[in-house]
């Protein structure tokens, strides 16, 4: 199979059907020193493949072995299987693994970060597991225009940050960091994916929000409520942009790049999407109407 091929190290587990990732590949990629190496099956990757697996069903792509739809279904089942913590209610954010192991083998990190939000809002999961999920994010994570890369509570596995002489540079059990300011190797990269609060992932939990309750008028509301509080952030700093990154502490001061196009686009695009719901909902009320 040529997802367990790949030379980079990336690769399709053929037990599970789901993806596994070397070191910093992902998003949070921060290294020398690595604050979030997050080797093994992140969360958001299972989700983002698991639409893929779909939509190459649904173009009809040519494919050796089990049809598209048939393996998006056998790692739409290990994602609930392996990544849901139960008595948390939210969705793990890897199964830390070393190359070669399947997801079966791997721990489940049950740190709480943004990313598994693409499960929801990609309709991965949803009803009242989507809902909880929703919920632990608005506690925990949500700052005012922007989303903490990890909530202030205690994790497991550890995390333990180094510097590049070796040195412990935070507390492994609660590596949640709340200010992105200082050194670059020793304070802002162990800050940086791990209590940073950022811009671009902000809408996407809007969406998700939107998406756990149906779309309902109430949902509707709320989500677009939230995603409107972005605009205090755009009369501050850069005038009319929107910042990278914020502190995850308060007073969420701006920091990082002044004007991040992925922060714009990504509140644009909900925007638009929540408008839409809005108006098919009032047609499909006008017409009942009729």
């Amino acid at each position: 199979d040529v997802y367990k091929r790949q030379p980079n190290g990336i690769r399709m587990d053929p037990e599970s059907g789901l993806i596994f990732s070397p070191a910093h590949f992902t998003w949070m990629d921060t290294n020398y020193p690595p604050g979030t190496p997050r080797q093994g099956y992140p969360i958001e990757i299972q989700a983002l493949w698991i639409r893929l697996c779909l939509q190459l069903e649904r173009l009809q792509a040519a494919r050796e072995g089990p049809a598209w739809q048939a393996l998006a279904e056998q790692a739409q089942a290990a994602l609930r299987q392996y990544f849901w913590l139960e008595d948390r209610g939210y969705l793990a954010d890897l199964l830390v693994a070393s190359p070669g192991q399947s997801a079966a083998q791997a721990v489940r990190d049950d740190a709480l970060r943004s990313n598994f939000l693409l499960a929801i809002s990609l309709g991965r999961i949803d009803d009242d597991s989507a809902r909880r999920g929703v919920n632990a994010v608005a506690r925990h994570l949500v700052v005012p225009g922007a989303l903490r890369s990890l909530a202030p509570l205690p994790v497991s596995p550890s995390l333990p940050i180094h510097g590049q002489d070796g040195h412990l540079l935070n507390n492994p059990t609660e590596p949640y960091w709340g200010r992105y300011e200082g050194d670059e190797d020793t304070r802002r990269k162990p800050a940086y994916h791990n209590g940073t609060a950022w811009t671009w992932t902000f809408p996407s939990f809007c969406e998700a929000l939107a998406q756990a309750w149906g779309f309902q008028d109430q949902a509707l509301r709320t989500a677009r409520a939230y995603l409107g509080s972005m605009d205090r952030l755009m009369t501050e700093g850069c005038l009319g942009h929107l910042p990278e990154i914020l502190d995850g502490d308060a007073p969420h001061t701006q920091r990082g790049c002044d004007a991040q196009a992925w922060a714009v686009t990504e509140a644009l695009r909900v925007w638009k999407l929540l408008q839409a719901k809005e108006d098919q909902a009032k047609a499909r009320a006008e017409r009942k109407t009729q």
